[in-house]
């Protein structure tokens, strides 16, 4: 029995609801169904040939026995911080966990509420500034620093590290670099990794990444995961959510398949419907940075020149971070009036974990009465039901993707979705989801000034 935390809901996405020069029509949608059908039995098999290794992530006991087993020792140490020193798909997904997940403002929490846990800063840039403060902040004595690479040669993260076990020899020592770092890279013996030598020299902790899993879809191995268990995230009950959310995605049928109905509608509202962007809009703080690691895969995964076939295409729709009700007093105002060129999809909770009530205050307001006595969830409800009616109004698309609760077992459900959403929708574009050639330009263009090789 597959639990069912995540409802899909496209009716307002329908051409009975926003019309049929900006919906799906249900002949639209029945036209698809054997391209799905059909890229369907080809994922399946790129599976069996582990082509793609994101969808078996969570079956590896003995990858999740380490990642736990290691992240007791580290967390036995009691470190104040945990650094993780990565960018991208090395980065987002632990963010989004850890917000999602942990409390709001959680490095401001003390130790003893935090659980003994240590406070995150995921260090996904290389602005001097906020690096230079985070080392001061972070103490070496007092920090666990997690460095993921897959290749090793990330560039932004290599000069992150270099910083670090600078500042952990200088103050303790080489001997203490690897009581300091662990490192997260390619497995040893299948390709080449600059950590590799790296952790030889200091006797590292190393984790492997399979070379069949993209950093976009890393979220599951320990990239994520190692992280996730250091400040007490339950990762079995990640893992038994992607397990449902696996079981839900094994058939090709659209109408029980969520990630495939997904997939089909964004297709179409691009295709057929001229949505060239996709906004995520949650509406709880807890998501916000869900949509920011899904800018990413969906971007990265689908913006692509050519075709599997070798034809130019420029395929792919631009993803849009935006928050519910903050973006109303932001973004909403174009969604409406501005070009009709969105598919927005609205993340919600069922039921947040707290009610907080307005209090019978100002009551020298008259017209603030609607409020008193109310709750703040009540209102953050209306916000969002006024905004997708809005929306209805001015013929906007909408797919509504609802939560029954923010916990590990939901999120890791949501996640997966979003993953075999991408790949699905790949195959509609026709297009390789799981490389990126438009990234590597540039990084050669930056070590060439830099005076590196290669």
């Amino acid at each position: 029995m597959t639990d069912i935390n995540i409802q899909i809901d496209i009716s307002r996405a329908k051409a009975s609801s926003v019309g049929q020069a900006h919906g799906v029509t249900p002949q639209e949608l029945k036209d698809i169904a054997p391209r799905v059908a059909e890229a369907h039995t080809a994922l399946v098999q790129e599976r069996a040939e582990k082509k793609y290794g994101f969808y078996d992530l969570y079956k590896d006991t003995a990858v999740l026995k380490d990642v736990k087993d290691t992240a007791a020792a580290f967390r036995d140490k009691n470190y104040e911080n945990l650094v993780v020193l990565g960018i991208g798909g090395s980065a987002l997904g632990t963010t989004a966990l850890v917000t999602a997940l942990k409390p709001p403002y959680y490095n401001l929490l003390t130790r003893k509420t935090r659980r003994g846990a240590p406070r995150l800063f995921v260090m996904d840039n290389i602005d001097p500034i906020t690096f230079r403060q985070m080392m001061k902040i972070c103490p070496p004595q007092k920090t666990l620093f997690n460095v993921i690479s897959k290749s090793g040669d990330t560039a932004e993260t290599m000069s992150q590290l270099m910083i670090a076990v600078d500042a952990i020899e200088k103050h303790l020592g080489p001997d203490a670099v690897k009581e300091h770092v662990v490192a997260t890279t390619n497995p040893r013996g299948e390709k080449a990794s600059l950590l590799h030598p790296i952790a030889d020299h200091y006797g590292l902790k190393c984790f492997a990444v399979p070379l069949n899993v993209g950093g976009r879809f890393s979220v599951f191995s320990p990239v994520g995961m190692f992280p996730a268990a250091v400040l007490g995230l339950d990762v079995d009950a990640l893992f038994a959510g992607c397990a449902s959310m696996d079981a839900r995605c094994s058939t090709a049928t659209l109408e029980e398949n969520p990630a495939y109905l997904r997939a089909a509608m964004h297709y179409l509202a691009d295709t057929r419907k001229g949505k060239v962007m996709s906004v995520m809009m949650p509406y709880t703080d807890a998501l916000r940075d869900v949509a920011d690691w899904y800018r990413q895969i969906w971007a990265e995964s689908l913006g692509k020149r050519v075709s599997l076939d070798g034809q130019e295409v420029f395929a792919g729709q631009t993803p849009i971070k935006s928050l519910g009700a903050t973006d109303q007093h932001s973004q909403i105002q174009l969604y409406r009036e501005g070009p009709n060129d969105k598919i927005i999809t609205i993340l919600e909770v069922k039921r947040f974990a707290k009610t907080l009530r307005i209090p019978e205050a100002l009551g020298f307001v008259e017209s603030l009465g609607y409020l008193r006595g109310q709750t703040m969830n009540k209102l953050m409800a209306a916000e969002l039901k006024g905004t997708m009616d809005a929306l209805k109004l001015s013929e906007r698309p909408v797919i509504r993707v609802t939560l029954s609760s923010v916990d590990e077992h939901s999120l890791a459900q949501l996640l997966y979705m979003l993953e075999v959403e991408t790949a699905m929708a790949g195959r509609l574009y026709n297009v390789d989801t799981f490389n990126q050639p438009g990234v590597e330009e540039g990084k050669k263009i930056a070590r060439a000034l830099m005076g590196g090789q290669g």
